[in-house]
């Protein structure tokens, strides 16, 4: 499919300025194509990402700069580089661009920021898994915000983040990337982040559109085979979000192909939906190296520059990370394939794009010469959201630890390790691993360190590694942990990316089994009888059901999803008892490999049957996560009702009530959680979906009253003829501790017509805690 035939000649983009016009007007073919393209000026030798396209671009910067440029890609995220002295080398840049190109365009700086500023000495912060366990967006967007003002100080412009991503399999490597598998705690979360960093002068871009996560058997780069229903009820909603009510503006392409077309060259996808029908009037960027993917993975095109039209016409705008295919546009428009207005509606988003970030107007006079990208900020908000997703999944009494432990034997491959704490798009598991002898930076104590400095005797051994074969020090670990009062066992993951660790992009899973030889540590640990406590760092969730066994497993099983710099911090925390655990699974912990895909989002048929020999009901549902505390949901009404179904018409909004109290000894966090069943529809409907959600601080004893005002749309599903529809029917409200488990459930009668939603309809549920 090529260009709309309303397009030629038409406005260059809605709402572009007169003098984006007239820049437009003014620029020769060259120049255009300038604006399109990234440059990757320390990419050389460097081996961040192994993927490249066929190169066109001049290897000298300076010749490839002649005509302008469009993005610098990576400046501070590529290699260790001090960000007081590449500030002063891109203030210079900047200068250069301005005064010698013809048109004085500076360049626009893009950088990964998807666990803090992907830079040498910045912060780091818990991975996006985390944020979905946290069930907090008003930290997350305090999270995006600190990062932001980082990115901004020292001159970029454009991060590359939030995912949006919904988890459909946790074989997939990018699940250490993902928030969640429920499409509205993405769309929440993520639009938070959105919302902090462009409050704080930097543009979010939303990755993976569309469908990414949805490959078949977890593989990275896979084949999408999602039905229609599955786009538009799954996988679209978050960034339907995050463009209409967080206003993003960037967007970037999925690698997929979805039922044989590639995302990067959907014109339906990047242009009819995104900017027709949502009104997006940003930009859209590629994902590294997707447009010569056209023609070297997908098969699409037979040359770079068939590519480089196929996803200009869909609606990329920009190629990233470097010129591998946009130049041989020159030829297209040459040859008269490509209309040269095309070109031209691209280039004036991206000139809108500067001027919005002010970048046209620019005199790049004073480089910082004092930066701290880690400072007590950073680290107050690094602390506050790890402490809030470490999810405890099992516990026998022996948290919180004693007053007085004793002796705490700290047992594993991630107990002593700073690496184990951070996910594979961190600086450190990034571009530092390819770095050795490089200090990290920042200061990130491990939990053996965190433990020590909370407990008078500590001692350690790492029993074995997280990968490989060898069983030589296991025996040593269990000894010590013999002779310990308490065994803390840190166990998990090792981010990396391509083969260089057990998770993330390109380190995709076919077992759900603990990497290496950690189970057997485990096991024989627990065998020895001193009180356990396992403590998983982990990028995706494991098969733990033995783990979880009340006779043989051990004493209490902690999850926490890459927590960052604070993280062992944060741990020590939770483990001695000065805060209670609240997190929630924002994934359901599996059953094992053979029972993926999963989600919590399935119909009668996805669950366990009579007619199958396998059950792949998870061992912990989404949602479940215990605390030291206790809380007790109840008096749940719809509109002021609580006893006959509720009549609502079908396109209205409604108000839900519950009441949450603490119950326990300690303080504590409850995540209150609303969801809906509908047993009858047009079309198969989950056992149970996520209407509403909100995070409540209670001291023991402490009542709140919990509101949700819920939108007509949190009800919508796709109907038969896939329309975005709240049908009339019976619906019933659930509230409870996870989707598995009902506390209260009243009953919700829509009337009148079917529904449908339009552009304007709201999205988010508004919600208010009133205590007392």
């Amino acid at each position: 499919m090529t260009i709309h035939k309303s397009d030629i000649g038409a406005p260059l983009a809605p709402g572009v300025s007169a003098r984006v016009q007239a820049l437009v007007t003014e620029m020769t073919l060259d120049e255009k194509l300038a604006q399109l393209v990234g440059y990757w000026v320390d990419q050389g030798d460097e081996v961040v990402a192994p993927m490249s396209g066929e190169k066109v671009t001049s290897t000298d910067y300076a010749d490839a700069t002649v005509h302008g440029l469009g993005h610098l890609t990576r400046v501070y995220g590529t290699r260790p580089v001090d960000p007081v002295d590449r500030a002063a080398w891109l203030w210079s840049e900047q200068r250069r661009l301005k005064t010698e190109t013809r048109l004085g365009i500076p360049a626009l700086v893009h950088e990964e920021c998807l666990t803090g500023f992907a830079a040498w000495k910045a912060a780091t912060f818990p991975t996006p898994l985390a944020w979905g366990a946290s069930f907090d967006p008003e930290t997350v967007e305090l999270v995006a915000s600190a990062i932001g003002r980082s990115m901004r100080e020292v001159g970029v412009h454009q991060g590359l983040a939030p995912v949006l991503d919904v988890i459909r399999d946790p074989r997939w490597g990018r699940v250490d990337e993902c928030i969640a598998e429920d499409p509205y705690v993405v769309g929440t979360i993520g639009t938070a982040y959105v919302r902090g960093l462009q409050d704080a002068g930097v543009h979010a871009t939303l990755k993976h559109f569309v469908g990414y996560s949805g490959s078949r058997a977890g593989r990275n780069h896979a084949p999408v085979h999602a039905g229609p229903r599955e786009l538009q009820d799954v996988f679209l909603p978050p960034f339907e979000m995050a463009v209409r009510d967080g206003g993003v503006r960037s967007v970037m392409n999925s690698y997929a192909e979805i039922d044989g077309v590639p995302v990067a060259a959907s014109p339906e996808l990047l242009t009819d939906l995104l900017r027709r029908r949502w009104g997006f009037d940003g930009t859209v960027v590629s994902d590294y190296f997707a447009v010569d993917f056209l023609r070297s993975m997908h098969g699409v095109a037979g040359t770079p520059g068939e590519a480089a039209q196929l996803a200009l016409e869909a609606g990329i705008d920009v190629e990233l990370p470097g010129a591998d295919a946009y130049p041989h546009l020159a030829a297209r428009v040459a040859s008269g394939d490509l209309p040269e207005a095309v070109i031209d509606r691209a280039v004036a988003r991206v000139l809108a794009e500067k001027e919005d970030l002010g970048l046209l107007d620019a005199t790049f006079d004073d480089a910082p010469t004092e930066v701290d990208l880690d400072d007590a900020e950073h680290r107050a908000l690094a602390y506050r959201l790890a402490l809030e997703s470490a999810v405890l999944l099992r516990n026998d009494g022996v948290l919180p630890l004693a007053a007085a432990p004793g002796r705490i034997a700290v047992i594993g491959p991630n107990g002593d390790s700073a690496e184990a704490l951070m996910g594979c798009y961190s600086f450190a598991n990034h571009v530092l691993a390819h770095h050795p002898g490089t200090p990290m930076g920042f200061d990130i104590p491990t939990v053996r360190e965190a433990l020590a400095a909370r407990f008078p005797d500590v001692v350690a051994a790492e029993g074995c590694t997280v990968e490989g074969t060898d069983a030589s020090g296991i025996a040593a670990a269990v000894e010590l942990a013999r002779s310990a009062d308490v065994a803390v066992v840190v166990v998990g993951d090792r981010a990396g990316l391509f083969g260089r660790g057990t998770v993330g992009e390109g380190n995709d899973a076919d077992s759900l089994e603990l990497p290496g030889l950690q189970r057997r540590l485990v096991e024989e640990v627990v065998a020895t009888g001193t009180p356990v406590v396992m403590v998983l760092l982990t990028g995706r969730p494991y098969a733990l059901g033995w783990a979880l066994d009340e006779a043989t497993g051990p004493a209490a099983v902690v999850q926490s999803f890459f927590p960052g710099e604070e993280g062992g911090a944060a741990l020590a925390t939770l483990l001695a008892g000065d805060a209670s655990p609240s997190g929630r699974l924002p994934v359901s912990l599996p059953r094992s490999a053979g029972a993926q895909p999963y989600s919590y989002l399935h119909p009668i048929l996805g669950g366990p049957t009579e007619v199958t020999s396998t059950d792949p009901t998870p061992v912990r549902p989404f949602g479940f996560g215990l605390s030291y505390t206790t809380f007790r949901r109840e008096g749940l009404e719809v509109d002021g009702s609580s006893g006959s179904a509720v009549e609502v018409r079908a396109g209205d909004a409604f108000c839900a009530r519950v009441r949450v109290t603490n119950t326990g000894e300690h303080r504590g966090a409850d995540v209150v959680q609303l969801y809906a069943h509908r047993a009858v529809a047009s079309v198969t409907r989950p056992v149970a979906q996520l209407v509403a959600y909100a995070r409540v601080e209670l001291e023991p004893g402490e009542t709140a009253d919990v509101r949700f005002t819920i939108p007509a749309s949190r009800l919508a599903y796709s109907d038969r003829a896939l329309r975005r529809v709240v049908e009339p029917g019976e619906v019933e409200l659930r509230v409870g501790p996870s989707c598995a488990e009902v506390d209260e459930a009243v009953a919700l009668r829509l009337t009148g017509p079917a529904f449908e939603l339009r552009p304007d309809d709201a999205r988010i549920v508004a919600v208010e805690v009133r205590r007392g």
